[in-house]
């Protein structure tokens, strides 16, 4: 048998509460077992409430409300430290429930959660009664604000009721006040009707002297179309006159346009004779041969294969550098993201384009990095390093539109490189005939140094 903390015997320990413990009694047990936390050590909580330790109590009765409840129902040894706290704080209420004899002047909740936490003999009634005597409470508060609420009504009838008569009456002055201005109303439409009728007929007077208007108009329509005719019937007679004079001036040139044909054949026959003279050789380049494109046999962007190397391998930049007049376009925000994002942006920007200086150096490729302008609260103060192209993208437009258009402005066949890893330029770029690189082929190509 279990020991009280006042070496009793624990008689209630036998006794078991039938029914579920009442929200009213449950909630005072919560409060009572968190109350009693802040006497308890670490090891002496059990393992599920270890973690609301360093909780307030408030916190502790709003968080682990089910934990505490279903503790203190289950683990006797805990309920009973939770006991030895209650009896230190309130050894007056504890001593009563040890007698047998509950204070009458407690609450009932109280009295209820503290028998429930001590397991006096008799604990169960008191429980239960708690219960009841709540319920008993609940239902005398529902019954006074039902009255309260029964009497609040029959005021606001007895007002209501006043101010329908008030109403009634107000309604049925409106009403007489309607009548006499409907009957005005109909006095001032007799009036209107009448001048509707004077209206129409002067409308009508008015429609006959439109059609006076508009037959008189039809008539000067009718001589205007005469006059017409006659004026095209001149201009046709004009035109056979200037057709004629054409014809005449034609026939007057034949005679020049022969002496001038007899001339021209002369000069060709001259230019002909010359050519021969000084023995000119034909001409060995045309103009399709000025166009920088990459021919059969020769390497392109997009030959340098990955036979032996891998696609991240900073070899293959090397070798895409390597082609005659490469030109290396740079996402800059998106290689420096890439290696050292924690870097303010004005250091990424620095370190970035000290690294593409020394690159273009070894090289002897064209350079050109692009930052967006859109993450830049001012215009940049920046003097570009030797051999790097510094360029940023205007308000309104991203730096990846402004790479796509520096590849659609490279003439077709030249070597085109674009480091980014937005997978949407480099598809684009690709697109256009440029050759993508991953911004971490560039990154480790540049620790090389």
């Amino acid at each position: 048998m279990v020991e009280s903390s006042g070496g009793e015997p624990d008689d209630g320990a036998a006794e078991v509460l039938d029914r579920p413990l009442p929200d009213g009694v449950r909630r005072r047990v919560v409060q009572l077992v968190s109350d009693g936390f802040g006497g308890l050590t670490l090891a002496e909580l059990p393992a599920q409430l270890r973690q609301y330790a360093r909780f307030t109590p408030t916190r502790r009765a709003k968080f682990a409300a089910n934990a505490m409840a279903a503790a203190v129902e289950s683990d006797t040894l805990f309920r009973q430290r939770i006991g030895e706290r209650l009896r230190e704080v309130q050894p007056e209420l504890a001593g009563a429930l040890d007698a047998g004899s509950p204070p009458p002047a407690a609450d009932p909740l109280d009295v209820a959660a503290a028998a429930y936490v001590l397991r006096p003999t008799g604990w169960v009634k008191l429980v239960t009664a708690a219960g009841e005597e709540a319920q008993r409470a609940d239902a005398e508060r529902v019954d006074d604000e039902t009255r309260a609420e029964l009497d609040r009504l029959r005021e606001e009838l007895v007002a209501a009721r006043g101010q329908t008569k008030a109403e009634t009456e107000r309604l049925r002055t409106e009403l007489e006040a309607a009548r006499r201005e409907a009957e005005s109303m109909h006095r001032k439409l007799r009036g209107a009707l009448s001048d509707v009728k004077r209206g129409e007929a002067a409308l009508r007077k008015a429609a006959a002297e439109i059609e006076a208007v508009r037959a008189e108009g039809q008539a000067q329509v009718s001589a205007a179309e005469s006059e017409t005719r006659r004026i095209k019937a001149r201009l046709g007679e004009t035109e056979a006159a200037l057709e004629a004079s054409r014809r005449a001036a034609r026939e007057g040139r034949s005679v020049e346009d022969m002496r001038v044909r007899l001339l021209l054949d002369t000069v060709l026959d001259a230019a002909q004779g010359l050519r021969r003279e000084l023995a000119l050789p034909p001409v060995s380049v045309r103009p399709a041969e000025t166009v920088d494109a990459v021919e059969p046999g020769r390497m392109s962007p997009k030959d340098i294969a990955a036979r032996a190397l891998s696609e991240n391998d900073p070899a293959i930049l090397d070798q895409l550098l390597a082609l005659p007049q490469a030109h290396l376009v740079v996402d800059g925000y998106n290689v420096t993201k890439t290696g050292y994002p924690t870097m303010p942006l004005e250091k990424q920007r620095l370190r970035l384009l000290g690294s593409l200086s020394q690159l273009a150096l070894q090289s002897g490729a064209e350079v050109t990095c692009v930052f967006d302008g859109a993450e830049l609260a001012a215009p940049v103060l920046l003097a570009p390093p030797r051999g790097v192209r510094v360029l940023f993208s205007k308000p309104g437009v991203t730096a990846d539109e402004l790479i796509r258009q520096l590849v659609r402005a490279e003439p077709p066949g030249r070597p085109v490189v674009v480091v980014s890893t937005d997978r949407e330029v480099a598809d684009g770029i690709a697109k256009a005939g440029a050759r993508p690189v991953a911004s971490a082929v560039l990154l480790k190509r540049l620790s090389r140094g």
